[in-house]
């Protein structure tokens, strides 16, 4: 099914804006202005812009650490995300962490990624099973990496969603590697959506660089879970193109495996396509990109302008002391 141009526009706009966000991130971490950890996501993100796009507003979703796109779709707006990256009051969690960890906003369908993976699963089986309790038209969805999903928790959740048939869309991150450790040491199977068969829902493996084929298995996920038929397990297969954190050189992944990534870059695809339907030219790319940095500045000034936050209130909105 050929998507509208419109929709393609405005998921190139998301994406490009997602990465440039990551590298003002990565940026802003060189220069010693954030502190502690920082996680990129490059080569996710037409997998999360697809994801968050498929959701209605008043559906729920749990991103992790490489979900940045679909943040951005949900509303969250760069300044508050620059700002909970350099630990400013005007950040999601008021300066209470410094990354993406605790960037939840009920107001905009957003859970806080929570730590470790893949806990959010469990917590989205609860949204979506109030949502059924409810009978409320809303659908819940979860991410988990191919690291999660060698967890028990993700199995729990996966078989409560398949037993009370939730409204629950599970996203699995399959980027080759969980941290160092490669999909093979893990599994002796090659498809983590083969195990959906298990728990009695839908398996579905898509490209997760090319954003029609993840925005059409999630759309489709989310319509199915709304009308009732469940949940569905869909697995995305990309690459981390980074290390696990900033501090991590990936010195274990063959360089010719990220090589061969690099070549199905999902931003260069996503333009590909653009270019071929006649919505993009050299012209409109350099004007969108000189949007994008205009917005990024005047998000990073408001950010940075916002102040660390008083000592007197670390009691604050947490739930023990």
């Amino acid at each position: 099914m050929e998507l509208p141009a419109e929709l393609l526009t405005r998921a190139h706009y998301w994406m490009r804006l997602t990465r440039a966000l990551d590298e003002r991130g990565t940026f802003l971490h060189k220069q010693s202005k954030i502190v502690g950890g920082y996680f990129s996501q490059i080569g996710h993100e037409a997998l999360s812009v697809a994801a968050g796009m498929a959701l209605g507003p008043d559906d729920v979703a749990a991103p992790m650490h490489r979900d940045l796109g679909t943040y951005l779709v949900r509303g969250l707006h760069p300044q508050r995300i620059l700002a909970q990256f350099l630990g400013r009051v005007g950040g999601v969690s008021r300066g209470r962490d410094a990354n993406l960890h605790g960037m939840g906003d009920l107001s905009l369908g957003l859970i806080g990624f929570i730590s470790h993976l893949p806990a959010s699963t469990g917590v989205i089986a609860g949204v979506a099973h109030a949502f059924k309790l409810k009978a409320e038209p809303r659908v819940a969805m979860a991410f988990f990496g191919d690291g999660g999903a060698s967890q028990g928790l993700a199995h729990e959740a996966l078989n409560w969603a398949s037993v009370f048939q939730l409204p629950m869309v599970v996203i699995c991150e399959n980027n080759q590697y969980a941290y160092s450790t490669p999909l093979a040491r893990q599994m002796h199977i090659e498809h983590i959506a083969d195990r959906a068969a298990a728990y009695g829902m839908p398996g579905v493996i898509v490209d997760g660089n090319d954003f029609c084929a993840v925005y059409q298995a999630a759309s489709e996920a989310v319509a199915r879970a709304r009308a009732g038929a469940g949940p569905t397990l869909i697995e995305c297969k990309t690459m981390r193109m980074r290390g696990h954190a900033i501090h991590d050189n990936m010195a274990y992944v063959p360089p010719e495996l990220l090589a061969s990534w690099a070549q199905r870059d999902p931003i260069a695809r996503m333009e590909a396509l653009l270019r071929d339907r006649g919505l993009l030219d050299d012209a409109a790319l350099t004007a969108l990109l000189a949007q994008i940095e205009a917005e990024l500045d005047a998000a990073q000034a408001a950010a940075e302008a916002s102040p660390y936050p008083d000592g007197a209130t670390v009691t604050e909105g947490v739930y023990a002391v």
